[in-house]
């Protein structure tokens, strides 16, 4: 019983410690003590069982080594996902559709600039660029092949001026 103890201590120790590599595994008469290994009745045994009692040792040692080391990486990848999720809630519903974010100063930021593909729907059109913008009232110029701008506005709104006309009108983005 005492023996089990020992050896469960110094596997333990090991563990926090972690001082020795598995490969570098001295054996139980290096590192216990002479009076420790006595008084474990140790010395009774044969070298073949002491070299058995080193091999589950190492083993074990091994097992705790790996499953401490797939916590951490668990670990890891749980405290970046919490970092991403955290990063992505806080940004503006603008820099999720890669748009920069407006912090009250919308008349610094850049316009978007794309040549228009063709109409998804009645009033949804596609840039060459793959994003999708929906007009927030009637799109009554033809779009399709011409340059058009996106202008950031006040309060994360944005306005949409086609080529060689006249005009602006309201617009969001839906992908």
């Amino acid at each position: 019983m005492k023996t089990l103890r020992y050896l469960r201590c110094f596997a333990f120790v090991l563990l926090c410690l972690n001082i020795v590599r598995a490969d570098d595994f001295p054996g139980l008469k290096v590192i216990m003590t002479a009076d420790d290994y006595a008084r474990a009745g140790l010395e009774r045994l044969t070298s073949d069982q002491i070299g058995v009692i080193d091999a589950a040792l190492i083993r074990h040692f091994k097992a705790s080594v790996m499953v401490a080391a797939e916590r951490k990486a668990a670990e890891q990848v749980v405290a970046a996902t919490t970092a991403a999720v955290a990063t992505e809630r806080k940004s503006s519903g603008l820099q999720r559709f890669g748009l920069p974010s407006f912090n009250g100063d919308w008349k610094n930021e850049p316009t978007l600039k794309a040549r228009a593909t063709g109409w998804v729907g009645g009033n949804s059109f596609t840039l060459d660029n793959g994003q999708v913008w929906e007009g927030l009232e009637p799109i009554t110029v033809e779009l399709v092949g011409r340059e058009v701008e996106i202008q950031p506005r006040p309060a994360g709104a944005f306005a949409l001026s086609v080529e060689g006309k006249n005009t602006t009108l309201r617009v969001h983005r839906v992908k």
